[in-house]
């Protein structure tokens, strides 16, 4: 009962609120910093500022090196690693998830590439599951035929994935996994995806330079990277910590680092250094009552972004 009328006030103010700004919160709020399950190896970058055509600039990554991984974190979610295809359970949020994210990351592609194969509209493209814990979204688009790869720095759980995704004849083909993290796939692998997914993973990052860079890196020119992540706002802060992890116990206590939010602004500045254009922002609402995502105008909470490897970096790089 408690849950039920919390949640009618949550949904009360957020139809309320304009959400038309985004507030630091007072230094005050200083949050345990977490390095855990989408936390990657810092890549140390050759800043060479490569000019592209129309005025901007990117950071090419040299090597990788230093390791930014806290192991306590690492065993904190390996201890959960059993527990990513319990619907019902801690990560029963990211399961609803997909009813948003996979058409989403879907259309973008379709549009992106005009493929229309029945069935199997994916397929012939490569997608790059980064943070793919126990496969919860890499299953989905290897079903529409892409060939998946879904990479993790916590080994169990890719176990996991890769225990679940073998009771499916259809996935055993399409759907590969990888204990590592992106900085060691992009060392073997350059512009060899046509996406690069990375969904409620970089909140937990440490290090958002080395990721943009490495999504860069292994994706082809003109290849796509979609992200789904909290805005640093207030209400970001209290819907997603205070209530979700607090309150409502839908996520784990401790589970997210306010700090490490970012604005869909700033997402977007730091992927435009690095030879990315935004294509496209959706804001998204978590309704606790039924447990279902929906689109939002609003991006004050959660939102979902489309960003495309500019074409003209395989132009300079042939150049130089």
């Amino acid at each position: 009962m408690f849950v039920k009328k919390f949640g009618r006030k949550v949904l009360g103010l957020l139809a309320e609120s304009t959400f038309t700004t985004s507030l630091p919160l007072n230094a005050t709020f200083q949050m345990k910093s977490l390095r855990s399950l989408g936390s990657w190896t810092v890549c140390l970058r050759h800043r060479q500022r490569n000019q592209l055509s129309n005025g901007l600039t990117y950071l090419s990554i040299r090597t990788a090196s230093q390791t930014t991984l806290d192991p306590a974190e690492v065993r904190k979610f390996q201890a959960m690693a059993s527990k990513w295809w319990n619907l019902q359970g801690e990560f029963a949020a990211l399961h609803s998830m997909n009813d948003l994210r996979v058409p989403f990351i879907r259309d973008n592609l379709l549009n992106m590439h005009g493929m229309q194969k029945l069935g199997k509209p994916l397929k012939g493209l490569r997608v790059l599951d980064v943070g793919c814990g126990g496969g919860l979204l890499s299953e989905p688009l290897a079903r529409l035929g892409a060939e998946v790869l879904g990479i993790d720095p916590v080994e169990d759980s890719v176990r996991t994935a890769e225990l679940h995704s073998s009771y499916d004849p259809d996935l055993r083909e399409a759907v590969r996994y990888q204990a590592c993290t992106l900085e060691e796939l992009a060392e073997e692998q350059g512009e060899g995806f046509h996406a690069v997914v990375a969904s409620e993973v970089v909140e937990h990052l440490a290090d958002l330079d080395a990721f943009a860079s490495c999504c860069h890196q292994v994706l082809k020119p003109g290849g796509s990277l979609f992200i789904t992540t909290l805005n640093k706002t207030n209400l970001s802060y209290v819907f997603g910590i205070v209530t979700a992890e607090q309150l409502l116990r839908i996520v784990p206590s401790g589970t997210h680092d306010w700090e490490k939010f970012i604005s869909p602004e700033d997402l977007e500045r730091l992927l435009e250094s690095f030879g990315f254009y935004v294509e496209t922002i959706r804001g998204m609402l978590y309704n606790p009552l039924s447990g279902a995502w929906s689109w939002q105008q609003s991006t004050s909470i959660n939102y979902a972004l489309h960003a495309v490897k500019r074409r003209e970096d395989a132009e300079e790089a042939e150049q130089l």
